[in-house]
């Protein structure tokens, strides 16, 4: 059986998910899941070719070693607050006398929608269609077959700062790797973690990581927009090391198990924490500790905030709001979430995939993952149904055979 690979090239690490699925089954099994250090990316780009190259190399040749697979094509993310949404419309009159809308027709609306002036050095990375509109009729999803005088089409166009584009298709070939297909990192953790009942009731996903936060927001089944903010958890790990005089790894640590946003009443009583970590001993206040995190914290929710009251000023969020991403990891988070943003609030990591539910830093790959099999699902939907419309044509020349004069 075909397996597939999805990578996740991250600022700090680099994840890598391989998955196979049976015959006529819905389950993926996972067959290989790894996470190594990756050097060559700030803010989610790479800014070093070479670096970035050779962390997908170790990688690859970790899987090889031991896991006895080897990995040729890969799908990846990814990342970058020079990533926007751009949103068109196409239109384009019904061609057939019969008005019956054919594929010709929408594949020329969909390229009329693609019309647009781009700004220097940018590209169209991705094309969602969010809506087809028939004779002033919205809301239609699947015009083909449909009757109308004129068909349009509203589209989000994901564009892209082009040499960003351009320097992972770099590393991916000097680690002789093929890409399959690049998504978003944002649009890949929301297919790893939302379900569709709740982009069509209306939510917001926050995805925190290691030096980039992404908010993405769904209504009514569609992408209704998303932000990059340039800021995740390695700000508060270097307000820690910054505030308590001491190295970024040991400040690492003190985040992970002694960050919170409120005391139990046990850590009430503890006013000081003593650790040793690297035979030197450190003493830090955990109430100096707690103003720290929620100081940085409290700016990336607020400039979220705004992106979110500017985004959904019309819209309602019912689902709330979900938090993913290996920056979510923090205690009472989502307490103090929806404080912040006065919605439902939880955590959440990746679905339909055993085993690695509540690992949050992997939702990114897995929707990598999910997305690959989704795409091989409509390419065997597509093949299937060249092949009934060929299997009904050769049907209809043997009913007309048998009425032609011998």
């Amino acid at each position: 059986m075909k397996y597939l690979t999805a990578i996740d090239i991250g600022t700090d690490s680099i994840k890598i998910l391989i998955g196979q699925r049976e015959q006529n089954s819905s389950e993926i099994k996972i067959l290989a899941k790894e996470k190594i250090s990756q050097f060559g990316l700030r803010k989610g780009e790479i800014y070093d070719v070479d670096k970035a190259a050779e962390g997908l190399i170790n990688l690859k040749e970790k899987i090889q070693e031991e896991e006895k697979i080897k990995i040729k094509k890969i799908i990846v993310n990814i990342n970058s607050p020079h990533i926007s949404l751009i949103k068109n419309q196409g239109i384009v009159s019904i061609s057939r006398a019969d008005t019956k809308i054919s594929e010709e027709d929408i594949q020329r609306v969909l390229q009329a929608g693609q019309i647009l002036t781009l700004p220097s050095n940018n590209e169209i990375l991705d094309v969602l269609v969010q809506e087809f509109i028939i004779d002033g009729q919205p809301g239609i999803k699947e015009p083909l077959g449909l009757r109308g005088f004129r068909l349009e089409v509203k589209l989000s166009l994901i564009s892209v700062f082009s040499p960003i584009l351009e320097n992972l298709e770099k590393a991916v070939e000097k680690a002789e790797l093929k890409i399959e297909n690049v998504i978003p990192s944002h649009l890949a953790a929301s297919r790893a973690v939302l379900n569709s009942e709740q982009k069509e009731l209306g939510i917001a996903l926050i995805d925190m990581g290691h030096s980039t936060t992404s908010l993405t927001v769904f209504n009514e089944g569609n992408l209704l927009d998303f932000k990059i903010f340039p800021l995740g958890s390695v700000n508060i790990t270097n307000d820690i090391a910054i505030g308590l005089r001491t190295e970024v790894a040991v400040a690492e640590q003190i985040k992970k198990e002694f960050g919170v946003f409120e005391f139990s009443k046990k850590e009430k009583k503890t006013k000081r924490e003593k650790i040793n970590l690297s035979e030197k001993e450190v003493s830090f206040s955990r109430i100096f500790l707690k103003k720290i995190i929620k100081a940085r914290v409290t700016e990336l929710f607020s400039e979220i905030n705004k992106e979110l009251k500017k985004i959904s000023k019309n819209t309602i969020l019912p689902a709330g709001l979900v938090l993913t991403g290996g920056g979510a990891f923090l205690r009472d988070l989502t307490e103090f979430a929806k404080q912040k943003f006065e919605l439902p609030c939880r955590l959440a990591g990746p679905r339909n995939l055993s085993g690695i539910e509540n690992e949050l830093d992997f939702s990114t790959v897995a929707g990598l993952l999910l997305s690959g099999f989704d795409a091989l699902d409509s390419e065997l939907k597509n093949e299937e149904e060249k092949g009934r419309k060929r299997g009904l044509g050769a049907s209809l020349k043997k009913i007309i055979k048998i009425f032609l004069p011998d």
